[in-house]
C-alpha cells in the first residue's frame, strides 16, 4: 500500500516552500471529471482546465523569489527535488505551464522541512493550480511554489489520509484518480476546456500564461481522421490534432513506429472534443521491438473496441495485433462541480472496482530530448516498472517536429516543442474499502 496524503483546493500546505498568502496562485472550484482509465499522458486534449478571468499562477513572483539571494537555501531544495541547476530557474520556469486540474491527481508533492525538500505521495483535489511543463507532466503547485514529480507507485494500491484541514471533498472517488504520464514528445501547446464555460475551449501555448490563447468550440464534433496503415505515433498526433485521445490497454503505450490496422470508432465518426479513439496495431513496427507494443486484454467497457475493431479501409493484415482500449473521454460533458468539501465530513466507502496494476513498457519514442521540461518517475508498485522522462540539468527538450509556437513567462525566454499525443487507459482499480479517517484500498 502507498501512503498519499488529500490536498484539497484551497487547503493550506503543511509545510510550504513559500507562504500561501503570497500571491502565488489561486485555485478554483472545478467539478471533478470521471476517469475510468487511470493513466492519462500529459498531451490527452481536455486533460487540464484554464480561465480566462484571472491569472492562475504568477510565474514571474516565484522566479524572483527562486532567485533572490535571500532564499538560496529554499532554491536549491527545490532544484534538487526536480534534478535542476539552480542557475537554470529561469530557463526551466519560462518553459513550463499554468493550468487547472480537472481531475483528482496523484503526484509527488515535496514539504520543505529543515532546509530540504521532503517528498511524499499527495493527491491533488481537482481545481488546484499547477504549473505543467513540456510534456504535460506537474510540475509547481502555484499557491505555494512546491515542486511536484509524477507519483511513483500503484494508483490501486493507495491509502488515502484526509486531515490538517484537507476534508475528504464531494464527490471524491478512489477509482477515478488519475495519474499523468509525459507526453511521447515535447508539446507546442496545451487543449484546456474553460472551467467557467466548459463549452470554450482554450489553446494555449506552452510557456505562456494566458495572454495568447486562442479559442474554440468544445461542442465541435471532430471526425476521426483515416489512421489504418498509419504508424502508432503518426495517429496519436492526428488525433491529437483534431482534438481527440488515443487511448490503449495494459502496461504501456506500443512503440511509435507500430503499426495501425484499423480504429475504433472508424474513420469518418464524429466524435466531441477530448474524445478516446481505440487503436488496433500491430506488435512491432520497423525498428521496433514487437514487445513494446503489446498490450494487454481491455476491460468490460472497452471489449468491443478489443474484440471487433472496424477497420476503416482494410481488415488488419497482421497474424497478431494488440487493441487498444476505449475510455471515457476527458472533454467537458457539463458544468464543472465546485471543488471544496464540508468540513468534518467522515469519510465513507468507497464503491469496489477491479484492474491491472499500471506500468510502463517499450523504448522511448525517438525524439523526445531528456530536457529540464518532464521530471522521472517509476512505478514500483507493479513487478516491472517505468520510468517517465525527467528534467535533468541539461538542455531544454527538443524534437525534429517543425518549429513550435513560441511564449514567454516574466523572464522573456521561448517555449518549444513539438505535439503530443493521446492519452493512456487502464481498467478500474481493486476492489477496496475506506474506515475512519484513511481512504483505504485493498488489492482483490
Amino acid at each position: 500500500m502507498f501512503d498519499v496524503r488529500a490536498v484539497a483546493a484551497g487547503a493550506a500546505s503543511r509545510a510550504p516552500f513559500f507562504d500561501e498568502d503570497s500571491g502565488l496562485g489561486r485555485d478554483a472550484d472545478v467539478r471533478s471529471r470521471p476517469a475510468r482509465g487511470g493513466l492519462q499522458q500529459g498531451s490527452t486534449p481536455g486533460l487540464y482546465g484554464g480561465t480566462g478571468q484571472r491569472t492562475l499562477c504568477d510565474v514571474g513572483r516565484l522566479e524572483r523569489y527562486l532567485t533572490d539571494p535571500r532564499n538560496d537555501r529554499k532554491a536549491r531544495a527545490w532544484t534538487k527535488a526536480l534534478g535542476l541547476r539552480t542557475g537554470g530557474i529561469p530557463e526551466y520556469l519560462d518553459r513550463l505551464t499554468p493550468v487547472l486540474l480537472r481531475h483528482d491527481t496523484l503526484v509527488k508533492n515535496h514539504d520543505y522541512k529543515k532546509g530540504k525538500a521532503v517528498p511524499f505521495h499527495s493527491l491533488l483535489q481537482a481545481g488546484i493550480a499547477i504549473l505543467v511543463d513540456e510534456r504535460g507532466l506537474p510540475a509547481v503547485k502555484c499557491s505555494c511554489g512546491n515542486p511536484l514529480r509524477p507519483f511513483e507507485g500503484d494508483r490501486n494500491r493507495i491509502s488515502v489520509t484526509f486531515e490538517d484541514g484537507n476534508e475528504k471533498w464531494e464527490g471524491y472517488d478512489r477509482s477515478e484518480v488519475v495519474v499523468v504520464r509525459p507526453a511521447p514528445r515535447a508539446l507546442e501547446r496545451i487543449s484546456l476546456v474553460d472551467v467557467e464555460d466548459p463549452d470554450r475551449g482554450l489553446e494555449r501555448p506552452v510557456g505562456t500564461a494566458g495572454e495568447d490563447d486562442s479559442v474554440f468550440d468544445t461542442r465541435e464534433r471532430r471526425a476521426v481522421p483515416p489512421l489504418a496503415g498509419t504508424t502508432f505515433g503518426e495517429a496519436s498526433r492526428r488525433l491529437a490534432e483534431r482534438g481527440l485521445a488515443v487511448a490503449y490497454a495494459g502496461e504501456g503505450p506500443p512503440p511509435d513506429g507500430a503499426r495501425v490496422t484499423a480504429s475504433d470508432p472508424a474513420a469518418g465518426v464524429e466524435l466531441g472534443f477530448g474524445a478516446h479513439v481505440a487503436l488496433s496495431v500491430t506488435e512491432g513496427g520497423a525498428g521496433e521491438s514487437g514487445s513494446g507494443g503489446r498490450t494487454t486484454s481491455p476491460g468490460a467497457e472497452s471489449s468491443r473496441a478489443a474484440e471487433e475493431p472496424r477497420a476503416p479501409s482494410s481488415p488488419p493484415s497482421a497474424p497478431s495485433s494488440s487493441a487498444v482500449s476505449s475510455p471515457s473521454p476527458s472533454g467537458p460533458t457539463g458544468s464543472e462541480r465546485p471543488g471544496s468539501g464540508a468540513p468534518g465530513e467522515t469519510p465513507g466507502a468507497t464503491a469496489p472496482s477491479s484492474g491491472a496494476p499500471a506500468t510502463g513498457s517499450g523504448p522511448p519514442p525517438p525524439g523526445t530530448g531528456t530536457g529540464a521540461g518532464s521530471p522521472p518517475a517509476t512505478a514500483t508498485g507493479a513487478p516491472s516498472g517505468t520510468t517517465a522522462s525527467s528534467p535533468p540539468a541539461g538542455d531544454p527538450v527538443t524534437s525534429a517536429a517543425p518549429p513550435p509556437a513560441t511564449g514567454t513567462h516574466a523572464s522573456g525566454a521561448p517555449a518549444t516543442g513539438a505535439p503530443g499525443t493521446g492519452a493512456p487507459a487502464l481498467t478500474g482499480p481493486p476492489a477496496g474499502t475506506a474506515t475512519g479517517t484513511a481512504d483505504a484500498a485493498t488489492p482483490a
